[in-house]
């Protein structure tokens, strides 16, 4: 049950992904990210978060966000940039590198992906990469991000890796190699599978006193709450119903919900809603009364006072794009 809800939780959100560049590189190298706002408007519009990852598919590298300590990254490995961060990849450890040039990245996007860097010279080449992006919606309410840190690297360089990190690498080479008809959506579906596998080895090596939004899902008891919100926001959901579907009495429930996921299990139903609305309201050409039908309002009227109170802007403001500044969704009575 723990995972349908994060499947349901990345559906939601509208995560995609898209590979744009394969890089060959010879010692002494260094790149830097594009700034988030240049990538954003390209991979998905209206979309407000943007992931960077980098497979490094031979060789090694360090990876470092700016200001940040290097972290080592060898063949097998990939390591994700949670927020998209200001960010180097280097043949050595504080190697300065100058941000992308504006043109180099419409070139890139304006070509067919992946787009090709080759920084080699006639040597050996010590390092390949295949590096992308996933983009997803953060408001109003995306409770993966928040739980994440702003660095996972995860993989197994020295045992090879027989799971989908590995599969996802050698198809990644190929597809890159290749460059068949189709290579550039292959490439962003295996994007968004390989950004999954990463999430469930992270969940996996989770400290048994963490808290969050992981450690919630990954409580077997608050997990099944967590997954009977996101597979019917619409129910008529109260804590005694919640704690007696998910084998829990009311008064457990409430506290370990609280406890691990950092909000009462109702309030976050109510937030959760506002992030199906909000999707419907970008998304689709729906009405107000049947996307209040959907996530769990009698009217389209209480789900506007609601959805206006919660977000800071009413629904119709938000589908035509109005954003409210520095505000996520809050909690009834907040």
């Amino acid at each position: 049950m723990a995972e349908d809800a994060l499947s349901n939780l990345l559906k939601t959100v509208r995560l995609t992904g898209a590979t744009f560049f394969d890089i060959e590189a010879q010692d002494p190298w260094a790149v830097r990210s594009p700034a988030p706002a240049s990538i954003l408007p390209r991979i998905l519009p209206g979309a407000d978060h943007l992931i960077s990852y980098h497979v490094v598919t031979a060789g090694r590298c360090f990876a470092r966000i700016v200001g940040g300590q290097p972290i080592v990254v060898e063949a097998g490995e990939v390591v994700v940039f949670t927020h998209s961060d200001p960010h180097i990849m280097s043949s050595s450890p504080g190697l300065r590198a100058d941000p992308p040039a504006a043109d180099l990245l419409d070139i890139a996007f304006a070509g067919q992906m992946p787009f090709h860097i080759n920084y080699v010279s006639g040597g050996p080449i010590s390092a390949k990469l295949v590096c992308g992006y996933l983009a997803c919606d953060a408001q109003p309410f995306n409770p993966l991000l928040e739980a994440l840190p702003p660095v996972i690297k995860v993989g197994e360089p020295r045992n090879g890796d027989a799971g989908w990190l590995g599969q996802f690498i050698r198809f990644a080479v190929a597809e890159v190699a290749e460059k068949r008809a189709g290579g550039e959506t292959v490439l962003t579906k295996l994007s968004e599978l390989m950004f999954i596998d990463v999430l469930r080895r992270y969940i996996e090596t989770l400290p048994p006193q963490n808290t969050g939004w992981l450690a919630g899902m990954r409580d077997p008891l608050v997990g099944k709450a967590l997954s009977l919100i996101h597979d019917q926001p619409a129910r008529n959901w109260t804590i005694e119903t919640l704690a007696k579907q998910s084998g829990l009495s009311r008064t457990i429930l409430a506290e370990r919900f609280a406890k691990l996921v950092g909000i009462p299990p109702v309030h976050y139903l109510a937030k959760w809603r506002m992030q199906i609305a909000s999707e419907l309201l970008s998304g689709s050409n729906a009405n107000i009364a049947s996307i209040a039908a959907k996530t769990g309002y009698e009217s389209d009227a209480a789900f506007s006072r609601a959805f206006k109170k919660m977000i800071g802007v009413p629904p119709s403001a938000w589908r035509l794009g109005v954003r409210p500044e520095g505000k996520a969704a809050a909690a009834p009575g907040e």
